[in-house]
């Protein structure tokens, strides 16, 4: 008996199991001739900027450099100056079979800079990079099936949706602006220390395109003509357009990520105002689309022997919960007394869902700095590492991603104890949760001997059965069932009722 069969073949792609790398990696550098001796270091930042991300033949490569600000006082001088520099490193990791993209995060753990003497400094930083392989993963099903009359075919067939990453796509592109400081700041004569973040506000898609909008919050610590320290802070805004095809439909997940920056005062303005921002940046963008699917569940004939084998389909389902935003105040205690705060920060780390008993909260890492001037003018840091807790409506299942960020600049105030900050922290998490469905995949029949069997039974559903599985079991059909007993419907069916189950004949 031949089968005719409804194959389907969705594409679709699947984030794979993410690999951790932490490395350290150390270097001496020299410090230029156009910069004079370093006395003291005040304060060393870093931040990870990736270059390259390459996959081929299932291994993973990545670089870049870990850029390093060292702020110091010069031998013989007053003041701070600034001492910029790059460590260049590699990662390589196995396992990632035929990715088409790497989903790519990078983050410092740890940073030490001290004086080999006033010309050298040494570095030594721990990095850690993580990899989720992009991969293709087309969801291949069966919705049907038909067969001549004759098969007695019965099929049952369920309606499911799920979640699909049905297109991947990467871009590189740079950014420039003209920065123009406030007419109550002072010029600078000499850029300090950059920082730059990047958020987005907006993701809208326009046919097989997706625009993103967002802002680049930047702020700056920098040294006028007298000699002062000064700090400034303003919000670049920014859009871009993604080429992503396919539907229309969707919604587009967009990772921005800083690949570089440069901050310069522009060339022929004399009193420092006009300042030029220079931003290299990736993006990648999936597009998840919610599919309807008809799946051949179950299947079994009245007039031949049927066996079948069936394929468990994992079908995903995505939740977006409630930002959450936690205020946060913060003392940074001193021990001296603080005359002038120069510059505050605070650097979120990777933030996670912990479990509670029968709740939850998300937790994310965050790195408080304050630099300061005593009251006899010596440049000081104080910095602290604290947990910042927000409570969740946990879920009853599923895995939960949570992204922590920063939205607005951090303020702060010196008091009698130290150094006051006041900050927002913002969650934005979401659940996946996984279902498991079969889809028969094949089906063989053979010619069965029905004579022996009853042409009508009477027997009761068991507390587990349903219609259709004592309609499989008599072979007979539901709606015969049905008929027989005079039920509109199979939830009229009630578990321990004698039922009436006629066996169907193919020649009814």
């Amino acid at each position: 008996m031949e089968l005719e069969w409804k194959k389907n073949a969705l594409d679709a792609f699947a984030i794979g199991a993410e690999q951790v790398i932490t490395q350290e990696e150390t270097a001496e550098t020299i410090v230029p001739d156009y910069c004079p001796d370093i006395a003291r270091i005040i304060d060393g930042e870093g931040r990870v900027f990736l270059h390259r991300r390459e996959v081929s033949g299932g291994r993973a490569e990545v670089s870049g450099v870990v850029r390093v600000t060292l702020l110091y006082v010069p031998e013989g001088e007053g003041g701070i100056r600034s001492l910029v520099f790059s460590l260049p490193f590699r990662a390589q990791a196995e396992g990632m079979g035929d990715a088409v993209c790497l989903l790519t995060e990078a983050e410092l753990e740890s940073l030490e800079n001290r004086l080999t003497n006033p010309r050298k400094v040494f570095t030594r930083c721990r990095l850690t990079v993580r990899l989720r392989p992009c991969r293709p993963a087309p969801l291949r099903f069966t919705s049907d099936v038909t067969a001549p009359p004759e098969a007695g075919l019965e099929k049952r067939q369920e309606v499911q949706k799920t979640s699909l990453l049905t297109a991947v796509a990467e871009k590189d592109f740079p950014f420039t602006d003209t920065w123009t400081l406030s007419p109550g700041k002072e010029g600078a004569a000499e850029i300090l220390r950059f920082r730059c973040e990047a958020l987005i506000s907006e993701r809208k898609r326009i046919g097989g395109k997706c625009l993103i909008k967002g802002v680049f919050p930047v702020s700056l610590l920098y040294r006028t003509a007298a000699g002062q320290c000064r700090q400034a802070s303003a919000e670049l805004p920014f859009s871009q357009i993604l080429e992503l095809g396919g539907e229309e439909d969707g919604t587009a997940e967009v990772f921005l990520q800083l690949c570089g920056w440069d901050c310069q005062i522009a060339p022929g303005d004399e009193e420092g105002r006009s300042l030029t921002v220079t931003l290299s940046l990736h993006a990648a963008a999936l597009l998840r689309r919610e599919v309807e699917l008809t799946l051949l569940q179950d299947l079994y004939s009245t007039a031949w022997d049927l066996s079948y084998e069936a394929e468990s389909l994992s079908l995903t389902d995505c939740q977006d919960l409630d930002v959450r935003r936690q205020s946060v105040r913060e003392l940074l205690e001193i021990g001296v007394v603080a005359e002038t705060l120069l510059d505050i920060s605070v650097r979120p780390g990777r933030a996670a869902a912990v479990r509670e008993g029968e709740g939850g909260s998300l937790h994310c890492p965050c790195r408080l700095r304050a630099l300061y001037l005593d009251e006899g003018g010596v440049p000081l840091v104080a910095e602290r590492s604290i947990d910042v807790v927000c409570p969740l409506d946990w879920p009853e299942d599923g895995r939960i991603e949570v992204l922590a960020l920063c939205p607005e600049e951090p303020q702060g105030s010196l008091g009698e104890r130290g150094v006051e900050l006041r900050f927002t922290l913002e969650f934005r998490a979401r659940v996946t949760r996984q279902r498991q469905r079969a889809s028969i995949a094949s089906a063989r029949m053979e010619a069965a001997d029905l004579s022996a069997l009853p042409s009508l039974v009477l027997r009761s559903l068991g507390p587990e059965e349903t219609l259709w599985d004592l309609a499989k079991h008599c072979r007979s059909t539901v709606p015969m069932i049905l008929a027989a007993n005079g039920l509109e419907g199979e939830e009229a069916a009630e578990a321990g009722h004698l039922l009436l189950v006629p066996r169907k004949r193919q020649n009814i």
